[in-house]
C-alpha cells in the first residue's frame, strides 16, 4: 500500500482519511503514523476522539491549539458517520463547515487521522470530496480469497516463523479474509512454536479457533478414521460454542455430498479446479474431498447421506431430542 510506505519513509501529511472495513490496515497505518509522529517525550500529544460523542469542531479548535509541550500533535478522529450515505443520528450537529475549512488550510503543528470503519463512503458529499482533495486516502479494504495464502506467509514471515503446505491448506480454509484474525491467530502460533518455529498442521488444528466448516472437515475426519471419541470431543466443543445439532449435520451433509460429487467427477475426468468451480466451495475443501473419496465406494457415501438426512428429519419431527440424536448419528457413521 503506497500510504503505508510513505508513512515507514516518514513522509508524514497534515491529514489522513482511513476508510474500509479491513481493521488491519487502518490499525497498520495508524500504528506507523504514532510511530513517526511522536516519541516517547510527546505521548500526551495523543488525543483521541470518537465522533460519535465529539462534535468535529471541537476536534478542530483541539487541532488548531498549538501542543503545550510543544512537538506534533496528533489527533485520531473516529467515526465520522457524517461521510456515510445516512449518517447516524446524533444528539449534535457536526459544523461541516469548519472542517472544510480546515482542509483548505490545516495546521503544520498537528496530524489528524479520520479513521472510518465502513465499506463505502458517500463521495457525493461536499465534505467527502473536499476531504478526499486535500487528505491522503487509503482504502482499507478486505483481500481478496486468492490473495489470503500470501497473506499468511508474509505475515507468518515477518513473525518468524514458516509453514508447512498442509497447514496453510488448512489455515486458508478455516480463516476469513479479515487479517485482523489472521494476525491474532498466527501470533498464537507463532508463540507456540518458538522463533523459526514451524507450523503443521497438527499444531494449527489444536491451537487454531475453528470455524463451522473447519470443524465439520474434522468431524468428517473422525468418522473416516473410527474416532468415535474425537468425534464426540469435536461435536463437545461446537456445543460448547452454541452450534445447533442441525447445523452441524446440514454442514456435514454438505462435506459428504462434496466427496460424493468429487468422487462423481472424478470418473468424468474433471480436474480439481474445474470441480471447485462446478460445486462453488473452497479449494481446500474440493482438495479434501478428493483425497478422502477413496476411502468410500458411491453407495457407502449414499448410505451416510440417508442417514444424515433421517436424522435431520426425525429431529425436525419431534422424534428425537436433538442432540441425544446428534450423538447417535456418530456413533452410527462411526460404526
Amino acid at each position: 500500500m503506497d500510504v503505508l510506505q510513505r508513512v515507514k519513509q516518514e513522509q508524514i501529511a497534515p491529514v489522513y482519511l482511513l476508510y474500509g472495513t479491513e481493521s488491519y490496515f487502518i490499525q497498520n497505518i495508524t500504528k506507523y503514523i504514532k510511530s513517526a509522529v511522536l516519541t516517547e517525550e510527546s505521548e500526551e500529544n495523543l488525543v483521541v476522539y470518537d465522533l460519535q460523542e465529539t462534535p468535529i469542531q471541537d476536534v478542530i479548535t483541539d487541532a488548531e491549539t498549538y501542543p503545550f509541550f510543544g512537538g506534533t500533535k496528533l489527533i485520531m478522529a473516529d467515526n465520522p458517520s457524517f461521510l456515510k450515505p445516512k449518517p447516524d443520528k446524533l444528539p449534535f450537529e457536526h459544523d461541516l463547515n469548519a472542517l472544510i475549512h480546515y482542509l483548505e488550510q490545516p495546521v503544520d503543528y498537528s496530524v489528524l487521522i479520520f479513521s472510518a470503519p465502513y465499506e463505502k463512503i458517500d463521495e457525493r458529499k461536499k465534505v467527502s470530496k473536499v476531504l478526499k482533495q486535500t487528505a491522503v486516502t487509503a482504502e482499507c479494504q478486505p483481500i481478496k480469497e486468492y490473495e489470503l495464502k500470501s497473506w499468511i506467509n508474509n505475515l507468518a514471515g515477518a513473525m518468524r516463523v514458516s509453514i508447512e503446505e498442509e497447514a496453510l491448506d488448512m489455515l486458508a480454509s478455516e480463516l476469513s479474509t479479515n487479517l485482523y484474525q489472521v494476525q491474532n491467530e498466527l501470533a498464537k502460533l507463532a508463540t507456540f512454536t518458538g522463533g523459526n518455529g514451524v507450523i503443521t498442521k497438527d499444531i494449527a488444528d489444536h491451537l487454531i479457533s475453528h470455524t463451522e466448516t473447519g470443524s465439520s472437515l474434522r468431524l468428517v475426519d473422525a468418522v473416516i478414521n473410527r474416532d468415535l471419541h474425537r468425534a464426540v470431543s469435536i461435536y463437545k466443543d461446537l456445543e460448547k460454542m452454541k452450534e445447533d445439532p442441525i447445523g452441524l449435520i446440514a454442514l456435514l451433509a454438505f462435506q459428504f455430498r462434496t466427496i460424493l460429487r468429487v468422487k462423481l467427477m472424478s470418473h468424468k475426468g474433471y480436474t480439481q479446479f474445474q470441480m471447485q468451480k462446478q460445486i462453488g466451495a473452497h479449494p481446500y475443501v474440493i482438495k479434501m474431498a478428493s483425497q478422502r473419496m477413496s476411502q468410500f465406494t458411491i453407495q457407502g457415501l449414499e448410505k451416510i447421506i440417508d442417514q444424515l438426512t433421517q436424522t435431520d428429519t426425525a429431529i425436525k419431527q419431534g422424534k428425537m431430542e436433538k442432540e441425544l440424536a446428534f450423538e447417535l448419528l456418530l456413533y452410527q457413521l462411526i460404526r
